[in-house]
């Protein structure tokens, strides 16, 4: 945990800030101020960086006996319609109220003139997320196998809720979401690219004379895959929450389930920016023709058919997102980005080219 300012990412208060080239991304001042009106721990903070922070940021923030989460977006210029933290906090708040395990949302701040953005706080959980390592307490054959279908038994509840009603029904408008998916994404390749890669374009053509019918409606976390999961841990795979519900609305709930066989990693799959938890290449993981037969089984009414459009769908929007992270990354906007943003100049047609492999299953 740090507890003096780093002097670029995060700085003592506004004086600080304003002689910085690049605005940082916490003010010490400006969040003391933020938890003292919502009565949240007392004394100096400390604050710790979580994860890589590609899209947008979260820290873990201490402040005597409190510890909280925040979660902002990353440094502007952004892209517009992205990183919305109310309405991320929102949709959370949303579906924690049907069940789903989400953290505690604790404040928002829709004031962008406090940290330059709007951001929000909500409740740390002591959990394990599984990325390139696994847990000793789910390190057998057995408990490998039972953490992944507890994956998809938390998808299964997230796209049972109703969102014909109540607040859930604000987000999103379910019919034609596809289509405009295909649409919208083909629009942002041509404004966030530097280079020509034609399959970009022969998908989107291909999507777009292949769009399969919606056989219903639901929540679309838009993100879902094991690494934005924490686990209890301790016992068994039980799953404390789901994270990161930045791309989170109401569409069809198997472009979820097509982005979670797409992205999971594989014995004999090719590896793409995308395998975030290399683990579930190992013995005992479920296949992903496993995790779709378990997600077919208490999701009897729809038909997993079209499944590998679903998953071209996936693979293509992830390349075009991780292209505009490496266009972004090539005009410097991105400078402490050393690893992630340059391995895309091969990482993204690498992408396209396991879409184009969906694509003609």
């Amino acid at each position: 945990m740090h507890t003096v300012p780093d002097g670029t990412e995060v700085v003592a208060d506004r004086e600080a800030a304003e002689r910085l080239t690049a605005p940082p991304l916490l003010i010490v001042d400006e969040v003391t101020g933020f938890l003292d009106r919502h009565g949240i721990g007392s004394g100096p903070l400390a604050w710790q960086r979580i994860g890589d922070g590609h899209s947008n940021v979260t820290y873990l923030i201490r402040r005597g006996e409190a510890s909280v989460v925040l979660r902002r977006g990353p440094r502007p210029p952004l892209p517009k319609s992205t990183h919305d933290m109310v309405r991320e906090a929102r949709i959370q708040k949303a579906v924690r109220g049907h069940g789903v395990p989400v953290p505690e949302i604790l404040a928002v701040c829709e004031d962008d003139s406090v940290l330059g953005t709007p951001f929000y706080l909500m409740a740390h959980l002591d959990g394990t997320v599984i990325t390139d390592t696994v847990p000793a307490h789910l390190d057998t054959p057995e408990r490998r196998r039972a953490t992944g279908l507890a994956v998809v038994d938390t998808l299964v509840d997230l796209h049972s809720i109703d969102v014909t009603q109540g607040e859930l029904a604000s987000f999103g408008r379910p019919e034609g979401y596809l289509a405009r998916q295909v649409e919208r994404f083909a629009g942002l390749w041509e404004i966030n690219t530097t280079r020509d890669l034609p399959t970009v374009l022969r998908l989107a053509d291909w999507l777009g004379r292949n769009l399969p019918d919606s056989q219903s409606s639901g929540v679309v976390h838009g993100d879902y895959r094991m690494g934005n999961l924490m686990f209890a841990p301790a016992g068994g795979p039980r799953l404390m929450a789901v994270l990161d519900w930045e791309m989170a609305t109401l569409g069809d709930p198997l472009a979820d389930l097509g982005y979670l066989t797409a992205t999971y990693a594989e014995p004999g799959r090719p590896v793409t920016p995308l395998e975030l938890t290399p683990v579930t290449r190992e013995e005992g993981y479920p296949t992903r023709a496993e995790l779709a037969r378990h997600y077919s089984a208490r999701m009897d009414h729809l038909d997993l058919t079209p499944l590998p459009w679903y998953q071209t769908l996936a693979l293509w929007k992830a390349a075009i997102f991780c292209e505009a992270i490496h266009t972004r990354w090539l005009r410097g906007e991105r400078p402490h980005d050393r690893v992630f943003g340059p391995s895309l100049e091969s990482g993204v047609p690498r992408l396209l080219e396991t879409a184009a492999a969906h694509a003609t299953n």
